[in-house]
């Protein structure tokens, strides 16, 4: 088999919103998926190594649809196989890492010289939003900006995330759709929320940007959809106080959840992580928990 009848991409999980960072905010962590591609001789569909779920069949066939498309490379078969750590609908980007995957994957197998911006600009298509896929592809902290007219992505500015900074995160053991999570915000908010929203937000992004993390301290109040999503997850909301109480510098529900994060220093990550799990498991709730870094590299060939 040639050099480039097979390639295997690994990307990093994400954390999106970071509080009021709805849809632009994300920052890649160290949990990744690692995404097989192999060429077929033919142009069959894409075709799963083994079982795969119709979800992740249809992000697949979606994300080469694109890159065909985008590329005017002439369609070729394919088979794939997704391994790795990111779990499925827990608000730690799984499906950008699918979808990223197949696209830089083909990107290799074709020949076609994608940039990275093309790639971010192509998964945040399929997505609907940049922050998730900006941070997987490019790694650091994202800040993503959208075409306010048509959405379509644009840029990012990225800057790295030092060792220092652990992020803890637990997930109640229950699966949510960005889909469905949507469908409880609100159409409109009121004009002091998006305020309050903004300054959050903003100020959020200064302390990372200078390094001046002390100043993250409670920096995270957000009114335009953690409102509406944290009471539907049993615990969540506990479990981010209790992470804070513990010596957790702020936290927030990660994407549209269940997982819910904290951000410390690594001294006081493991106390931050017990409290957080005890804060759900009080509840009679089962979770899975870990002490994250950030991923600064992004999506890479391996």
């Amino acid at each position: 088999m040639s050099q480039r009848d097979t390639v295997t991409i690994r990307v990093p999980g994400s954390t999106s919103n970071c509080g009021a960072g709805f849809d632009t905010l994300g920052m890649a962590v160290n949990v990744s998926n690692a995404v097989t591609v192999s060429r077929l001789a033919d142009s069959a569909e894409p075709q799963a190594m083994r079982d795969s779920d119709a979800r992740a069949q249809e992000m697949v066939t979606a994300a080469a649809t694109l890159f065909f498309k985008t590329t005017r490379q002439t369609v070729f078969g394919f088979t794939y196989e997704i391994n790795g750590e990111v779990p499925t609908a827990r608000g730690l980007g799984s499906s950008v890492t699918v979808r990223a995957g197949i696209i830089a994957a083909l990107d290799i197998l074709a020949d076609t010289k994608l940039t990275r911006p093309q790639i971010v600009a192509m998964v945040s298509e399929l997505e609907g939003h940049p922050d998730n896929a900006a941070s997987s592809v490019l790694g650091g902290f994202c800040v993503a900006r959208s075409d306010p007219q048509t959405g379509a992505y644009i840029d990012t500015i990225r800057f790295e995330v030092p060792e220092e900074l652990v992020f803890v995160v637990a997930s109640p053991l229950i699966e949510i759709s960005t889909e469905g999570s949507r469908g409880t915000l609100p159409k409109t908010l009121p004009y002091f929320d998006a305020v309050r929203s903004i300054n959050s937000a903003t100020y959020l992004v200064a302390a990372m940007a200078t390094g001046d993390y002390d100043r993250l301290k409670d920096a995270v109040s957000d009114f335009m959809h953690e409102p509406y999503r944290l009471p539907g997850i049993a615990g969540a909301s506990d479990a981010l106080a209790s992470g804070v109480k513990a010596g957790a510098l702020t936290g927030w529900l990660s994407g549209s959840g269940s997982s819910v994060m904290c951000v410390c220093r690594r001294e006081v990550g493991a106390a931050v992580l017990s409290a957080m799990c005890s804060a759900l498991t009080d509840q009679g709730l089962e979770c899975d928990a870990s002490i994250l870094q950030a991923d600064n590299t992004g999506l890479r060939s391996v």
